[in-house]
């Protein structure tokens, strides 16, 4: 059974070798179709398709999908392989209101495991929310969907969290799935939670490096006051960019001996960042403090200051990006399955065009609209 449905979605769900089938095609296939035997016209494989192409072409809502379809040649139809109406073989496209109906009730954990990529081989792995703001209605909250990331800017899954809780309570279901053996899974300071660390460590195999703010006051303390003045391993990191120059100091402290109440610590980082305003010339210090599982030989403070860095991967390389180029936050698309398959299929085409060596997403997709019904199958390897 599926991770975020009350139906089967696979055969084996969650399940690393529907992800490791190969064509897309025949990783969906093993997807159940939510509709009812009764009235079934478009093939359900060949719906979901259309629905990766065109977004993959641009298409930022159903509406958008539904006028590419439309708009689609018999030959782009047949690669897809939509529906025969006659005798002619000519094929018929699925309607708007057929698209929005099976994304909207397509098993979003199964739909996202699937187009998403294996984190074999990844040094790292960052995981961290997003609300789809567009999708809020009436009293209910917006969408606020937990994704995982390779350092390398590749999309691994996503889990729509459920509206009474938080991100907390989905960390673990997110991973669960995967082989995260060796791989350091960081985290914002939210989810430098005991339990978490132990999942990771004992249960996966995996190493951690959590952030540690003033929400965890105790530990924040308990590290605050460490003997810093004896830490001898240091690392300077100097950086420009969004209108300002940041300094990070980061300094590297073995705590097996110290007391450190958290599971499986052995190590612990001090990073003090000096911000300085290109425009204003104004001045800012911020210190945060890392703890992580990995030793000394294991990570100096310059890979402690890499680890640090692959969590902003995630907010810059897919929540920026859905944001800015598919302007995820003004879709209106609120009921179903509808917001959390929406972000799936972005993520989805944002990593086939990232794979595909395309440094800057929207230059990307201006590319494959110059040929909107041949590069996106190609990209796709729709043949």
């Amino acid at each position: 059974m599926c991770r975020q449905s009350a139906t089967v979605c696979l055969t084996k769900s969650p399940s690393r070798q529907h992800r490791s089938i190969g064509p897309l095609a025949l990783r969906l296939q093993t997807l159940a179709d939510p509709r009812s035997r009764r009235g079934k016209r478009h093939p359900f494989v060949a719906v979901l398709l259309v629905a990766c192409s065109a977004v993959t072409a641009g298409a930022q809502s159903f509406a958008a999908i539904g006028q590419w379809a439309k708009n689609a040649p018999q030959d782009v139809l047949t690669r897809l392989a939509a529906r025969t109406a006659t005798a002619l073989g000519v094929r018929v496209a699925p309607s708007g209101a057929t698209i929005r109906r099976v994304i909207l009730h397509t098993c979003p954990g199964g739909l996202a495991d699937l187009l998403g990529c294996e984190p074999d081989g990844s040094e790292t792995l960052a995981v961290d929310g997003k609300s789809a703001r567009g999708s809020r209605r009436g009293t209910t909250p917006a969408a606020h969907l937990l994704a995982a990331m390779t350092g390398g800017g590749q999309t691994v899954t996503q889990l729509r969290v459920p509206d009474k809780t938080n991100e907390i309570t989905c960390f673990a279901a997110l991973l669960e799935p995967f082989d995260l053996t060796g791989i350091t899974v960081t985290a914002d300071a939210l989810h430098t939670q005991r339990d978490h660390a132990r999942f990771l460590v004992e249960g996966k195999r995996a190493h951690y490096a959590f952030t540690v703010k003033k929400n965890q006051k105790g530990l924040y303390e308990q590290l605050r006051t460490l003997p810093w003045q004896e830490a001898t391993a240091k690392f300077y990191d100097r950086t420009t960019g969004h209108g300002r120059l940041e300094t990070r100091v980061v300094q590297a402290l073995t705590v097996t001996e110290l007391g450190v109440d958290f599971p499986h610590a052995v190590q612990v980082a001090k990073i003090v960042r000096h911000r300085t305003s290109v425009t204003t010339a104004k001045r800012s210090r911020e210190t945060v403090y890392l703890i992580t599982d990995l030793s000394s030989r294991q990570a100096s403070p310059e890979r402690i200051a890499k680890i640090v860095r692959s969590q902003w991967v995630i907010e810059n390389r897919l929540h920026f990006v859905r944001d800015t180029t598919y302007r995820e936050d003004a879709s209106k698309i609120r009921t179903g399955h509808g917001p959390e398959n929406m972000a799936a299929l972005r993520s989805f085409a944002i990593n086939q065009l990232r794979a595909a060596g395309h440094t800057n997403i929207a230059a990307g997709l201006r590319e494959m609209a110059l040929r909107p019904f041949e590069r996106p199958l190609t990209l796709l390897g729709l043949s």
